[in-house]
């Protein structure tokens, strides 16, 4: 193969100029708050991974589980998972699929950004809201966890708090993006 044609070969959308395909935007600076949580977040996973190998040893060497692992377990993990929000949405790194709209013009991808920015934290927006409204209803009746009893309502509360702070932060992202551009 000519080193012509392996150019052309190895030639990729990102790499090849005549693509029509637009630069990837620099990488967002990783701010404090993304730091913290990030910390947090692995912590809690460290927490998790710990509490179930000690489970599992208990359960099958000493035949005597943890009691409540499973449900520590789950509010760790949707705790994890809400507090995810607000650091994705300060680093702009939700999942996109560019499809369409990686072929619109160079002008138009910023407003396309914003655009994408409103429908996203509208969504955060109202899964905040009904979340929070359900963590009302939750604490109203005292629900709590099987085992250890634990209130389930803070969780709720906290993963709307984590929703509506994503949706702030991914009209932050997308308005500090519009501004650069």
């Amino acid at each position: 193969m000519s080193d012509k044609a392996a150019e052309v070969f190895l030639r990729t959308p990102e790499t090849d100029p005549s693509s029509g395909r637009h630069p990837e935007p620099a990488p967002v600076r990783r701010t404090r708050a993304r730091l913290a949580l990030a910390a947090i977040c692995g912590a809690m996973l460290l927490a998790m991974m710990g509490l179930t190998v000690a489970d599992v040893l208990g359960r099958y060497l000493l035949g005597a589980p943890i009691t409540g692992a499973t449900e520590l377990t789950e509010m760790m993990l949707a705790a994890v998972i809400f507090l995810g929000l607000p650091a994705v949405s300060l680093d702009r790194d939700h999942v996109t699929v560019d499809i369409v709209t990686e072929h619109l013009p160079a002008r138009l991808q910023p407003w396309r950004e914003l655009l994408a920015a409103l429908v996203s934290a509208a969504m955060l927006s109202v899964v905040g809201w009904r979340i929070w409204v359900y963590a009302g209803q939750i604490a109203g009746y005292g629900g709590a966890t099987n085992s250890l009893r634990l209130p389930i309502a803070p969780l709720g509360y906290l993963a709307a708090a984590c929703c509506a702070l994503g949706a702030v932060f991914t009209l932050y992202a997308a308005l500090r993006g519009l501004r650069r551009k």
